[in-house]
């Protein structure tokens, strides 16, 4: 058996499992959402609304495809794919327990990052190929603010890369191990502090409250993506939602230790999947609690204060490891 078909199988695998899994997340985020405000949310399609996912999936594949007339086609019907494609590749380099994943890069970390940033690409395709002045503000404003909260992301990723000393993610997790203390969201300080940038950065790489502002719908309706209908909202959804679950995993690998857990070592993945799941639901709870806030106090925040502090926390941390280890 050629040695490429073994990855190309786990990664058809993985790519199904994720997108069962952003089929399902939706109907999480509106149940946590409907108990916040005491609504039942949804409810009717199937035994506690269980069906509600497949039902809305249908429902977009027979709503009719409508292009705009004066919008570029081309650009148009290629940007839902160019924005999906770097979405699904984040998941290729994460290992879901010691073995079990498509590819546990040396560069891993990197790869995840960089990956990640190619959204923008996509998404500035489908705010100018629309030909729409709400989608295009929304491009530009996302443009702005997703470049402006990479670095501060980029750096508090990098803070459990000193702590490991490894770029692999495969040894990021093991490095965190046999107890609940090595968890890197327990390390002295620099551990907590690392954490909360790393959400306050994962919640302006989202787009989430109250770092919305490139959909704002009392200001731009549906953002770059109002001019879309069908399936290929329906793409765009789902490499947002991609996105999302896969910087919750990133999270739950980088500080929360991963597969590791009490029991047998096959709960791993099990352990990892409900540690994925707390970080969207810290996610989802920030977003349903607080307000949106302006763009220049969103720019504001990653340029005066959180680039700033992430930045001189690696410092530290790189200060500490050295010490730590004896290099003084």
């Amino acid at each position: 058996m050629p040695s490429w078909v073994p990855m190309v199988v786990t990664g058809f695998v993985v790519l199904n499992v994720v997108i069962g899994l952003v089929t399902y997340i939706t109907l999480l985020e509106r149940k946590f959402a409907a108990r916040m405000q005491s609504r039942i949310g949804p409810y009717r399609v199937g035994p506690h609304g269980l069906l509600q996912p497949i039902a809305d999936a249908l429902k977009l594949m027979m709503k009719e495809d409508v292009v705009p007339t004066a919008a570029d086609r081309r650009i148009y019907n290629l940007a839902p794919i160019v924005f999906l494609i770097p979405c699904m590749l984040i998941f290729a380099t994460i290992p879901f327990a010691p073995g079990l994943g498509v590819a546990d890069l040396n560069i891993g970390i990197l790869f995840f990052l960089a990956v990640s940033a190619m959204e923008i690409v996509g998404l500035f395709m489908a705010g100018w190929g629309s030909n729409n002045k709400y989608a295009l503000l929304s491009a530009m404003r996302a443009v702005n603010q997703i470049i402006s909260y990479d670095l501060p992301f980029i750096f508090s990723a990098l803070i459990p890369v000193l702590l490991a000393g490894s770029l692999k993610l495969g040894d990021i997790a093991a490095a965190q191990q046999g107890s609940l203390l090595k968890w890197f969201v327990f390390y002295p300080v620099i551990g907590q502090l690392a954490f909360i940038m790393f959400i306050v950065a994962t919640l302006a790489a989202e787009n989430r409250v109250p770092f919305d502002i490139l959909e704002a719908e009392s200001e731009l309706v549906a953002g770059f993506r109002v001019e879309y209908s069908g399936m290929k909202f329906a793409l765009i959804q789902l490499g947002e939602y991609a996105h999302i679950i896969g910087s919750s995993f990133l999270g739950a690998l980088l500080f929360l230790g991963a597969w590791s857990g009490p029991g047998p070592e096959w709960l791993g993945p099990a352990w990892f999947l409900l540690k994925m799941l707390f970080m969207f639901l810290v996610v989802t709870w920030i977003r349903w609690s607080f307000v949106r806030i302006r763009v220049d106090q969103i720019l504001a925040l990653s340029w005066k204060a959180l680039l700033p502090a992430t930045l001189a926390l690696m410092m530290t941390t790189a200060v500490v490891v050295v010490w730590r280890s004896g290099g003084f």
